[in-house]
Formats: C-alpha cells, structure tokens, sequence
C-alpha cells in the first residue's frame, strides 16, 4: 500500500520504519525542510529521532497535497495542531477514501474535543477513523525492539486492514472497536505520567509513585466509563500498558516535564527548553474542563494543574490528596 503520515516527529519516523518493513511506499508530510532533506538524501530524522534509520520506500515532502491517493493516512500531529493542519486547502480530499489512522493522544484546548471529534469537523467526507495506541515509545520501535499496541475502529474490517499494514516480527497490533475508550486512556496517562515525573524529581518515593499511577488509572477509568467505553480497555494495552511505560521510562517526555518540575523549574522553563512536545501538559487543563462537563471528579489531574499552572508545592498537593475523605477503593 501506499501510506502517508502526517507528522514528522518521533513516532511518526517510527511508524514509517515499521510500514517500510511491511514493504509499503511511505510519504512523510514534514513542514522543516532540513528534515524534508535528511530523510530524502540520509533516509534518517536526525533532528527528532537521532540514530534513526527509516528503510527503504520512505520520502518526504514539505507539501501536504503529495500525499493524495494513499490508502492509509496517518496523523502523528500532536493533538492541538490538528485542525489547523487538516483545516488547510492541501489537506481538501486527502482523507475522503484513505483509512485515517491517528496516534496523537491528547483533548483540544477550548473545544475540549477528542481527536476523533476534531476528524469529524474538519474532514467531514472522512469515511474511516481508527487510533493506534499502546506502550510504544518511538526510540525502542526504530531499533525493532518487541512492542504491542492495539488499533481502536468501529469498522472491524478496516482495524484488521490497519493490523495487517503494521504488524511485523517485532510489531505486534491487536483490535479492538472501542475507540472513546483508547482515546481516553492515550490523553489522560499523559498527566498521570506528568504526575509520576513529579513524584521522581521530589523524591517522594515508589510507594507515592506506585499509588498516583494505581489511582490516576482508576481516574482515567471512571472518566472513559462514564463516556460509554469498556471497562476492560483501560486494564489493557491502551490503558495499563501505556500508563506503566510512559510513567516508568526514561523516554517520556511527559514524565520528563513531571521530573523537571518537581526539581523546582518552571513549566515555561522545561517547555522552552525541549524539541519535542509533551502532550499531557495542554491536556491537563483541557482534561478537567472536559471532565466537568461529563460530571466526573480528577482529583489527581487537578493536583498537576495546580502544580504546573499555580505554583502550588507538590507536598502540599500530595498532602491534600491523602487527606481527602475516605472511602472504598
């Protein structure tokens, strides 16, 4: 097949190395024509992705329109620059036939939209929408080191297609229909890995780690329950499995924020200082403007913002979140 991939970050080139794997034709849609050129001439993403290498079957183009006519479409933009991308005259028709297959995990700033709602406003004519999600950081994907991820569609016959496109010896995708569920969990273990981060960089001890990371999933859990999604989804590979290895890894750029954080820097200070975006940092405040309207409490996301956004000490947070009422797990 022929693959496009919107996003030429990390995870993206990853994917790119993986569907190249696949003996697919692999278009990269990057705006920086330094990487345009790197992965052109070098077959590498030196700047996003440094030891990287790509395969064979994958170029890049600094014009969205060129990847016209693939059958599957991947979007690796992170979250909040989505509808911008999608909104522009090059992106007219490019998803009216192509699979849309996204991999940005986050909830949009102001419309409080998951990424799949933003597909639904700004490519109306899109047919198909399926999110790849799971413990898969793109530094351990490039060196095809074993992964599983699970592919969220509604039409079952397109997350196999999907499953087919992507799955190597050392790529495994499972499937599943529930789409809110996997979108949930990819948007929400951000902040709890944010939260983790935190806890590492105060040094606040693996039995604090180990009870935000328990109880952030039971919070993901109960905000994706009440949207209509399965229970199972957030004990499997999108939900525990993510959460695990973005609040454990020393890949996690949002973990990383935490980490930085709780050291005593500021967000605007860590943010400026990074390439790369951490998604969980928008989020945390899209996240609990969402919630609010569904009538769910995140007292740990809630804990974050005031951390990030306030000033407020992550002891004081962590005091007050263990001297909330009691009650049965």
């Amino acid at each position: 097949m022929r693959i496009g991939i919107v996003g030429s970050g990390a995870w993206g080139s990853a994917l790119a190395h993986v569907a190249a794997e696949n003996g697919h034709t692999v278009i990269m849609f990057a705006r920086e024509p330094e990487v345009v050129h790197d992965i052109n001439t070098n077959g590498t993403n030196s700047h996003y992705l440094p030891g990287s290498g790509l395969g064979e079957g994958v170029t890049a183009t600094s014009d969205l329109s060129d990847l016209q006519g693939c059958q599957i479409v991947v979007n690796a933009t992170p979250t909040q620059y989505v509808r911008t991308t999608f909104e522009s005259p090059a992106a007219a028709g490019l998803l009216t036939s192509a699979i849309l297959v996204n991999v940005a995990k986050g909830i949009e700033l102001g419309t409080h939209e998951l990424v799949s709602q933003i597909f639904a406003e700004v490519a109306p004519s899109m047919k198909i929408y399926a999110v790849l999600s799971g413990p898969s950081h793109a530094e351990e994907v490039i060196e095809d080191m074993p992964t599983t991820v699970v592919c969220a569609c509604e039409d079952t016959q397109a997350g196999r297609l999907v499953q087919e496109a992507f799955s190597t010896e050392t790529f495994r995708v499972y499937t599943t229909t529930d789409v809110v569920g996997v979108e949930i969990c990819g948007a929400l273990k951000n902040v709890i890995a944010i939260a983790a981060g935190i806890i590492d960089g105060a040094h606040l001890g693996d039995n604090t780690k180990a009870a935000v990371m328990t109880r952030g999933l039971a919070e993901i859990s109960r905000l994706g329950q009440a949207l209509g999604a399965d229970k199972e989804t957030f004990y499997g590979l999108a939900g525990m499995g993510d959460l695990i290895v973005t609040c454990g890894s020393q890949h996690s750029r949002n973990r990383y924020v935490g980490e930085q954080v709780g050291k005593g820097r500021s967000i605007d200070e860590v943010l400026g200082s990074m390439t790369a975006v951490a998604e969980g940092v928008p989020t945390t405040r899209s996240a609990l403007e969402f919630a609010a309207e569904a009538g769910v409490e995140l007292p740990i996301t809630s804990k974050v913002a005031a951390i990030l956004f306030e000033g407020e000490d992550p002891m004081t947070a962590i005091r007050e979140l263990m001297l909330r009422p009691a009650k049965a797990e």
